[in-house]
């Protein structure tokens, strides 16, 4: 228990016992029962009315202690006292269970992400290592995960083997191999083997980082919602004031009975308190981005995430976020006297000293590649042209081919072509394509299901390489052949002909996307291999690349957004009755302390879920 919980257990402990003295006690004088009540009183209270003073100097007049204060001080005014004290004790009460479950939440959220490392063991020059912390750590430094310790920063393994626990970044429970030359994030957790990583960047600039910079200030982005419970109660307070202050004046003008209805709108100014409503929904949407973090759905403020829960269309990039980004062949077609594997074999030999996706598909697929290579000449935009085994070969588009005297087929499959020709013969030609991630037709057709109006393809590939992929996902549109500057007028004519109640998502994970990504209502970024561009710019980030998770976004939004809108119907519903029943004289004092404080409790635990 907080130090301050103590304190307030103190202070209940010790006004129950003076008001049980001045209440029960026989023989006690009337002056010193007062004496006691008021002594019960300020050891409860006294923090309260002090607040309700200090904020009225200061011009900040109504708010809960004000409300309280005035309550509870005109119960005692009107001599009844042992009202006055216990109304203030379950106030107190109620507030202390609330503060205690408002901080077990934040503690549960922060704990869903307890993935900061303490320390980082940086080798030195002699091939020692040192402990230090991980922000202390340059970028380029080579550092030592021994098993059992999270990777401190983000890297590239120059040395060893070992399987990483990612769940905490993720959400999946399946390891994940690391070698040599593997890229490795901070905050996983090296679970079998000694890694040596040079970082890539420092711990500024880490994943662990900005997931923790991310869900400490999700609040800083509030939702509209949140918007306008603050406003709600800025204008709430000085009209139910206003209403306590009428009903404690007109009605005794009629009937004479002053200190009866005083009493009645004393009453009405307790129940008129609006801290379940100013508590639990801004707790709620805390809950929501903690409970999505947990899941490896990081977003980046509440207002994306009810901006999620109102998704009308769904825009995708096509490489690397419904595909997997990896080229490699898919179809070859020797000609001639050429046989399929002597083609993949010269192609890949005159791509040899090429880094370029498809030269590697190449490499990859070859089974010998031809190591007497001279006089490699580059066509740009075309292809090159290389002396292999002695025989001239030219790998490359159609526009090479005619460069080369030959006249290249044209294959009917999608996919990218690589033309061959050999010793002025054509050869064949090669496809390339990128193959579809396995979970993305069934998130097009999860999306769907959630009520997702619309789910859009825009990329710079090829018609026909864009078609067969969308029409493989079920997509109900597709735009090819763009430039980042075309996507970002897509994404605009589709936002202004959405409805005024729908938001659109972009969904990329490139550099190019960076822009789209930024003009969308909500910009979600595949974060595991995405650039940082895209999520520096993305409102949302997938940690692994799971097409899947933006439907799982989706449902998690729209679920903590239905416990918002429980939450204001039941808050002021319960508070409505009440005031009513105040108004009639059927509430009592300690009707209206559950109005306040109970409806409050109830709020903080059933925002609570949003966590689950």
């Amino acid at each position: 228990m907080e130090t301050e919980h103590k304190i307030t257990l103190a202070r209940i402990a010790g006004s129950i016992v003076l008001l049980a003295v001045a209440h029960f006690e026989q023989g006690l004088t009337e002056t010193c029962q007062i004496i006691l009540y008021a002594a019960a009183y300020l050891v409860i209270g006294g923090d309260i009315v002090w607040n309700a003073l200090r904020n009225v100097v200061r011009g900040e007049v109504f708010d809960e202690n004000f409300l309280m204060a005035v309550a509870t001080a005109g119960a005692f005014a009107t001599g009844q006292y042992p009202e006055a004290v216990a109304v203030m004790l379950f106030y107190q009460i109620g507030e202390m269970f609330q503060d205690i479950a408002v901080d077990k939440s934040r503690k549960s959220i922060t704990s869903l992400m307890d993935i900061r490392p303490d320390y980082a063991n940086l080798e030195t020059r002699d091939g020692e290592f040192t402990r230090v912390a991980p922000d202390a750590v340059p970028k380029g430094s080579i550092i030592v995960v021994k098993p059992g310790e999270k990777i401190p920063l983000d890297g590239v393994v120059i040395s060893g083997n070992s399987s990483l626990d990612t769940a905490a970044l993720t959400g999946e429970s399946l390891p994940r191999e690391a070698g040599e030359g593997s890229q490795v994030i901070s905050g996983s957790m090296n679970m079998t083997g000694l890694l040596r990583v040079r970082t890539s960047g420092t711990y500024g600039e880490s994943t662990v980082a900005r997931i923790l910079d991310l869900v400490e200030n999700a609040e800083n982005g509030k939702a509209k919602t949140e918007k306008f419970i603050t406003r709600f109660a800025k204008y709430y307070t000085p009209a139910v004031t206003g209403a306590a202050a009428l009903l404690a004046v007109i009605p005794p003008l009629v009937d004479g009975q002053w200190l009866l209805w005083l009493h009645r709108a004393l009453i009405f100014l307790v129940i008129s308190c609006p801290c379940a409503l100013v508590i639990s929904i801004p707790l709620t949407f805390f809950a929501g981005v903690g409970g999505a973090s947990r899941r490896g759905i990081l977003i980046k403020g509440s207002n994306y995430l009810e901006s999620l829960a109102r998704l009308g269309t769904v825009v995708f990039d096509k490489t690397g976020t419904l595909t997997e980004g990896k080229f490699s062949v898919t179809a070859v077609c020797a000609s001639g006297n050429h046989d399929e594997k002597e083609l993949l074999s010269m192609a890949a030999a005159a791509e040899k000293y090429s880094d370029h996706p498809v030269a590697t598909a190449l490499k990859t697929a070859a089974e010998t590649v031809v190591s007497d290579i001279v006089n490699v000449e580059n066509f740009a935009g075309e292809g090159l042209r290389a002396d292999v085994g002695g025989h001239t070969v030219y790998v490359g588009n159609a526009k090479l081919m005619l460069r080369a005297g030959v006249r290249a087929s044209e294959p009917e499959k999608p996919g990218t072509v690589v033309h061959v020709a050999v010793d002025g013969g054509y050869a064949g030609y090669i496809i390339i394509s990128d193959s579809v991630k396995p979970q993305s037709a069934a998130a097009v057709a999860a999306l769907k299901a959630e009520g997702v109006m619309k789910t859009v393809m825009l990329t710079g590939d090829r018609k026909a390489v864009a078609e067969e992929v969308a029409s493989a996902l079920g997509l109900d549109e597709v735009h090819s052949e763009l430039l980042p500057a075309d996507k970002v007028e897509y994404v605009k004519s589709m936002m202004t002909a959405l409805p005024e109640n729908k938001s659109l998502a972009f969904v990329g994970d490139g550099i190019n996307d960076a822009p789209v990504l930024k003009t969308a209502d909500v910009g979600i970024a595949m974060g595991a291999a995405g650039s940082d561009a895209a999520i520096e710019a993305a409102d949302v980030v997938l940690m692994d690349d799971n097409p899947g998770k933006v439907a799982a976004a989706v449902t998690l939004s729209r679920r903590t957004v239905r416990i918002v809108h429980q939450n204001i119907a039941f808050a002021l519903g319960v508070k409505l009755l009440f005031l009513i029943l105040a108004a009639f004289g059927v509430a009592t004092m300690w009707e209206a302390v559950f109005a306040d404080v109970g409806v409050t409790v109830i709020a903080v635990l059933n925002a609570l879920r949003a966590m689950k």
